[in-house]
């Protein structure tokens, strides 16, 4: 596990910083998704509803595979690949302040099947990935995450 001004990022996910989404390849060759501590510490700590696209359903790369509504926006997740959603988390739907809590466990967001391989080279992890969000705080005036809690 690793840390950037305060924003807990696990060492082994892929990450897309632009979009604050993580990938975590399952070994059934489907992908788990969520949002990162940045995406967390973004909203102010705060989620209030997360809808995300059914088990069956499609998605695009480069559109949303879910809505998150925060105490500061409402907007998408969106996808680094095209596939279809073959889970949603349904305890997340139940009770958002999962993603406040534990976004890279009980607040993951949708496990997809990709349609085609994904390319992996858009996303960072490790080294590279800590450097790219340390980057991204500076230049976004990011201060960090603080723990307020859920």
């Amino acid at each position: 596990m690793s840390e950037v001004n305060g924003c807990t990022l696990p060492d082994h996910l892929f990450y897309d910083i632009a979009n604050h989404i993580w990938y975590e390849p399952l070994a059934d060759g489907r992908i788990r998704m969520g949002m990162t501590s940045v995406a967390v510490g973004l909203a102010d700590n705060r989620i209030f509803a997360f809808t995300p696209k059914r088990p069956g359903r499609d998605i695009e790369k480069g559109k949303s595979f879910a809505t998150i509504e925060s105490s500061k926006w409402i907007g998408p997740a969106r996808a680094m690949f095209d596939g279809r959603v073959s889970e949603a988390n349904d305890d997340l739907i139940d009770r958002p302040s999962l993603l406040v809590a534990d976004p890279y466990g009980a607040g993951w967001m949708i496990v997809a099947e990709a349609t085609a391989p994904i390319p992996l080279d858009g996303l960072l992890t490790g080294a590279a990935m800590l450097a790219a969000y340390a980057e991204w705080m500076r230049d976004n005036n990011f201060a960090g995450c603080k723990d307020d809690g859920p």
